[in-house]
């Protein structure tokens, strides 16, 4: 009896503690928020504001919020404060949804959702831009010490297959709080521009921000659609550079290969070969037959005979030497 004591304390204790958290979450109601807005604060950004529910009970719990974008592309975090910036296209419009949450290890309270929406710029379909590709080349700069190294920016893209013949494009471009216009084009034969040129940027080469760019229209006989791209630029313009250094790589050898061929030519023309390199005469073999005269010699009285031959040479014969026959 006295063990079971300290056990049903900790029992009743542990009871009393997950009632006083569950209690707070059980007769609270959360009201959604009010004044729920979205505005565009720049190329491919907007700001997401909301205020609390005026006739949100206060309590002594710290409400949260959901944010849902519902499009161009879902997605959805939570925050504490009542503001939020978001970088996206908005050429297809921008739609999001936000709602008031409670939740602590034991449950989780929402509130209904409320919603709002930047409607898609006005256009004719198939006006805008297609196939847009921006690339970015990083030099040296030796003027500015802020910025040791500059960048540049140039940008393609095709027509739109339903723009009008008098269709004029116009590029812009944001990287920060920095917003430019381009001033150098490149147009096709009916003088619609098509590619734009920036020698220098406020474009950080190490950066981690989003470039966006932006391109409209205008035209005499209907409304060009907008068009409006993010890159990332740990990737821009890889895909551009790989194939320029496959081709780099082809004309080095492309070229060292013609100019083997050339040399080869020029030396068989002109014999270089023969007097660069001139053939290593034959071994002559003068050595004529040796003149062997067998000479008998008795060694005297134990009637051995000895055979000396002697060797002859011709005179006038070569002498080879380290020669073994």
């Amino acid at each position: 009896m006295i063990i079971m004591t300290p056990i049903l304390l900790i029992l009743l204790g542990a009871t009393e503690m997950l009632q006083a958290d569950l209690l707070p979450a059980e007769k609270i109601s959360l009201l959604p928020p009010v004044n729920f807005t979205i505005k565009v604060t720049g190329l491919a950004q907007v700001l997401l504001h909301w205020e609390p529910n005026p006739d949100q009970e206060q309590r002594n719990v710290n409400l949260e919020y959901q944010v849902k974008i519902n499009a161009p592309k879902e997605d959805d975090y939570e925050t504490r404060i009542t503001e939020s910036s978001c970088v996206t296209i908005l050429h297809q419009g921008f739609s999001a949804s936000v709602r008031t949450i409670l939740q602590n290890d034991h449950s989780f309270l929402a509130s209904s959702w409320v919603s709002a929406e930047v409607h898609a710029p006005p256009g004719s379909p198939g006006t805008s831009v297609v196939n847009l590709t921006c690339t970015t080349n990083t030099t040296a700069d030796n003027y500015s010490h802020l910025r040791p190294y500059q960048v540049s920016l140039h940008c393609t893209w095709l027509v739109g297959t339903d723009a009008p013949e008098d269709t004029q494009y116009f590029l812009y471009y944001r990287y920060g709080s920095w917003t430019e216009e381009c001033k150098e084009y490149s147009k096709d034969i009916l003088e619609r521009n098509i590619a734009c040129w920036f020698p220098r940027t406020f474009i950080h080469s190490r950066g981690r921000d989003w470039l966006v760019v932006l391109i409209n229209g205008s035209s005499k006989h209907t409304a060009i659609k907008p068009f409006d791209q993010l890159f990332a630029l740990h990737t821009i313009g890889n895909d551009e550079q790989k194939p320029l250094r496959k081709w780099l790589l082809f004309v080095f050898m492309a070229t060292i290969c013609l100019i083997l061929l050339i040399l080869s030519l020029i030396c068989r023309i002109c014999h270089l070969w023969t007097k660069l390199f001139p053939p290593i005469p034959a071994p002559k073999s003068n050595i004529k037959d040796f003149f062997v005269t067998p000479n008998y010699e008795k060694a005297g009285s134990t009637e051995t005979e000895t055979e000396v031959i002697i060797y002859i040479e011709n005179p006038g014969v070569e002498t080879l030497e380290d020669s073994v026959f």
